[in-house]
């Protein structure tokens, strides 16, 4: 069978693409959405949760459809439409909070993807941090910490980009073996406490707490665990010191080219990248094939 292209690890050979001509000419009125639901039934394709994988599907049948390969029907939708406002801003209290660690404590972490709390989360982001916040795309979750009934910082993680050269020789797994098991893996991608928040120790304690509890919380959400956490440190801004104070340890640094590169060159900072194994076993566990 002749190899089509390859989508986010997905070989689509030449009778895939002939099914999926079938498909589109039996529900010839349906939108792109139906029939990327209907593709990923066809086939199985489902996050170990169970839940389609319904948004990979449909960027593999537009870059068919660019590449070609078929006809997708017109977009139901034109012009530009904005995917997610942006977060209002939130009114909590700012009072400011110092002390050690043991004055604020106990602490509650709160998970808030898909509940009532998220847009708090959002919009925390949103204004103190200093990237700003975006709409995570694939498995992620978001976590409010909180002091008493005071939100006192925010954790975000999400799904780890596919391709790192200083990570994926650290674990040193194959390119088979990481196209199959880099889901049990963990991206740091915010990280805030907030500004009127000043109590030594607390941010690497937060991490600490993070590395016992986040492969529970994720196989409960996706139904596997997670194996190892990753994130990225801009050097021209930071140190990175809560991170190495919870011992994660610094793999390498990016290329700055980014994953769409076409150039060779860098086109983006420069990042520090650090991991931390959640267990010993993890090179073992994240170089199965079988």
């Amino acid at each position: 069978m002749d190899v089509k292209l390859s989508y986010r690890g997905r070989a689509v050979t030449d009778v895939d693409v002939s099914f999926i001509r079938q498909l589109i000419a039996a529900h010839p009125a349906a939108s792109r959405r139906a029939l990327s639901r209907q593709l990923c039934q066809a086939w199985n394709w489902v996050q170990p949760n169970g839940v389609l994988r319904d948004m990979v599907c449909r960027g593999l049948l537009l870059a068919l459809h660019r590449a070609g390969y078929l006809e997708l029907p017109a977009p139901r939708r034109v012009g530009f439409i904005p995917r997610h406002r942006r977060p209002a801003p939130a009114d909590i209290d700012r009072t400011p909070l110092h002390g050690p660690l043991e004055k604020i404590r106990p602490l509650e972490f709160r998970q808030v993807r898909r509940t009532k709390q998220e847009p708090l989360f959002n919009s925390l982001i949103e204004q103190y941090h200093y990237l700003g916040y975006t709409q995570p795309v694939g498995e992620h979750l978001k976590y409010l910490v909180y002091s008493g009934q005071r939100p006192i910082a925010c954790l975000a993680w999400s799904s780890a980009p596919r391709h790192l050269g200083c990570r994926d020789r650290f674990i040193g797994w194959s390119a088979q073996a990481r196209r199959k098991n880099i889901r049990f893996l963990a991206y740091n991608t915010r990280y805030l406490i907030l500004p009127w928040v000043q109590v030594p120790h607390l941010a690497s304690h937060l991490l600490g707490h993070m590395a016992r509890t986040l492969s529970g919380d994720w196989e409960r959400v996706y139904g596997h665990p997670v194996y190892f956490l990753e994130t990225f440190v801009d050097p021209q801004r930071f140190r990175g010191t809560c991170y190495r104070a919870a011992n994660w340890m610094v793999l390498g640094r990016t290329t700055g080219r980014g994953k769409n590169d076409q150039t060779g060159r860098p086109n983006r900072p420069i990042k520090e990248m650090l991991g931390y194994p959640l267990r010993r076993d993890f090179r073992e566990l994240l170089s199965r094939i079988a």
